[in-house]
């Protein structure tokens, strides 16, 4: 099983807070409290919220859409 590095984590959370997919750069020094796991846990939770968000948005457009067609 291939290890993930805390460098690579970093790459992808960098990638995950941007809004157009390009790499948002964050101060290296402020990442190097975190220990890996941290890390993969603020990564996990943005996943989640990129996901959620989209499922969230979709709602909110039905519900205008279905005010506005009245």
């Amino acid at each position: 099983m291939e290890e993930i590095t805390k460098n690579e984590v970093i790459e992808e959370i960098k990638l995950l807070i941007s809004s157009d997919g390009s790499t948002t750069e964050i101060n290296p020094n402020y990442l190097e409290y975190f220990s890996l796991e941290e890390l993969e846990e603020m990564k996990d939770d943005l996943i989640f919220k990129k996901e959620n968000i989209v499922a969230s948005t979709k709602e909110y457009v039905d519900e205008l859409y279905e005010k506005l067609s009245i």
